[in-house]
């Protein structure tokens, strides 16, 4: 059976206006995993508890005690200590899941942050260089790119940075060279996915290529027409000449050359 991994980021949120510390956690794919509160949590009277996802979805609530019906059989509600248990992790499971209690004011008291795989990456060429025999390219995936220069042997990032959201939750960009390809690496803790294209397609001009396709032609093409040359004058050649045989006449016994 082929598992395919989850990534869980869990963010702690000790009290509001206060800093945050973020742990991760990693679980297989059909697992469960246990949410916790991680505040010290008091539902004075007209306190309800929340547990969401993606920050809209609601999944159960206390008091009083409610699974909604998309959650009813996959996710189990602790009163005692307001955890909530997620069963069978699916990818389609991938999101925020926050704990609110609401009251007279809102406030988060635990905030869980669910990746799956990476999607696959896009590399492009964005510009060929003739001059020092590089390209240009760029790495697409997921809300970030990168732009790489390279040549034969290596690539080196444009600019420094790249563009987009690239922190511990969000997949990570590279691009290297590795033989005569060039390779866009799409990655995070548990999954990776890249797109590959080689150096000779992508970095070679166009015209110098097309150059030395047509100077091949051209020699081919005057080979053929002079052998073809040679065949017919040799043909011409052995028809003119063709009848020209001696014939012996027996009855005077002289030898008569003449034409047929």
């Amino acid at each position: 059976i082929r598992l395919y991994f989850l990534e869980l980021y869990f963010i702690k949120l000790l009290l509001l206006n206060e800093p945050s510390a973020e742990t991760s956690v990693f679980v297989l794919k059909g697992q469960d995993v246990r949410l916790d509160v991680q505040t010290n949590v008091t539902l004075q009277y007209v306190d309800v508890l929340y547990w969401k996802f993606n920050r809209s979805d609601n999944v159960v609530n206390h008091p009083p005690k409610l699974t909604f019906e998309r959650y009813q059989g996959r996710v189990e509600f602790s009163e005692g200590n307001f955890s909530l248990l997620l069963k069978n992790l699916q990818e389609g499971d991938s999101g925020p899941y926050t704990a609110v209690v609401s009251g007279e004011k809102d406030s988060n008291v635990g905030f869980y942050l669910f990746s799956g795989r990476v999607e696959p990456p896009v590399l492009a060429v964005d510009s060929v260089s003739t001059i020092n025999a590089t390209c240009n390219v760029t790495c697409r995936g997921q809300n970030t790119s990168v732009t790489f220069s390279c040549n034969s042997s290596t690539c080196s990032q444009v600019g420094g940075e790249s563009r987009g959201a690239e922190t511990s939750t969000v997949p990570l960009l590279s691009v290297y060279v590795a033989g005569a390809s060039i390779i866009c690496n799409h990655s995070n803790q548990v999954s990776w996915a890249n797109d590959t294209k080689e150096i000779e397609r992508m970095c070679v001009p166009n015209s110098g290529k097309s150059d030395q396709e047509d100077l091949k032609l051209i020699v081919t093409v005057c080979g053929i027409a002079i052998i073809i040359i040679i065949f017919i004058i040799v043909l011409t050649w052995r028809k003119q000449n063709r009848g020209k045989l001696p014939i012996v006449n027996t009855a005077n016994n002289r030898m008569i050359s003449h034409y047929l």
